[in-house]
């Protein structure tokens, strides 16, 4: 058994991990402020003698007894992360200094949600770890890409210079149970418009194509990493490599929900 803390365990994928990390019988600490996360996504282990919950904001140091982190906490839906950019940059900076810090300090491994936004608008397809991004320092996605860019060169210094056990992963396009159903992203989009028979938006002709990863392959993903041996860092890009067309998501969509809803193209 490890005593193992996971930040932002109440949001989507970090209540996925830690009912994973439950399940498996290690001693998981769940931190989080609420800002998107939820207790509802949760309740089903509060009752679990080895799972706890802590309310706080990462921004702000955290002093625990650990083996392993997981750093989770950050806001990822545009809709989420714009509305207090300041703060979606601090909780990417600051928290990763924070983690970084505990990790420091008791010896644990340590590993960062990054994303497939490190990566801005590519001007390659698709995207290898190798390459280095087109990012648009000052735009209003800027507050997370740019958070989780200097997140990423924060743990690689402390690797280099701390010789800490670090493991980054980019996460790409993930959808499951727990996503907040107003976060702004397709996959959510089409659902909640189907479940409530209104047209679904597409906008253009709907031949641009996303992939999808579904939320326990990258669970998967996320422990595979840290179990991997240390020499082994990453960055690691984690998603499903087979892509879509987001007119064969909205078909599929209502297909799967018996909708009445209509496709609607949209400039």
């Amino acid at each position: 058994m490890k005593k193992i803390l996971v930040t932002g365990g109440a949001g989507f994928l970090g209540s996925h991990l830690c009912r994973r990390l439950v399940h498996e019988k290690h001693d998981v600490i769940c931190v989080d402020n609420f800002f998107t996360g939820d207790k509802s996504n949760i309740q089903d282990l509060m009752d679990h003698s080895n799972f706890e919950l802590i309310r706080h904001d990462v921004t702000f140091p955290l002093y625990l007894e650990v083996d392993e982190i997981y750093n989770l906490a950050c806001p990822a839906s545009p809709i989420h992360y714009q509305f207090d950019p300041v703060q979606t940059t601090k909780t990417s900076v600051h928290g990763a200094i924070n983690m970084l810090g505990l990790a420091k300090r008791t010896g644990a491994k340590i590993f960062q949600a990054s994303t497939s936004e490190v990566y801005g608008d590519p001007s390659i397809h698709p995207q290898t770890e190798d390459y280095w991004g087109n990012v648009n320092p000052i735009g209003i996605r800027s507050c997370y890409d740019e958070g989780k860019r200097c997140a990423e060169t924060l743990f690689f210094d402390y690797w280099r210079q701390h010789k800490l056990q670090i493991k980054v992963a980019r996460i790409f396009n993930t959808y499951g149970p727990h996503m907040h159903p107003n976060d702004g992203r397709v996959v959510s989009n089409f659902i909640v418009q189907a479940l409530q028979n209104h047209n679904i938006s597409i906008y253009g002709d709907g031949t641009q194509t996303r992939s999808f990863c579904y939320v326990d392959d990258l669970i998967e993903g996320f422990v595979s990493l840290m179990n991997t041996e240390d020499h082994i860092t990453g960055p690691i890009n984690l998603g499903n490599p087979v892509e879509f067309t987001i007119l064969e998501l909205a078909e599929k969509v209502i297909e799967l929900t018996e909708s009445k809803s209509m496709i609607e193209h949209l400039p």
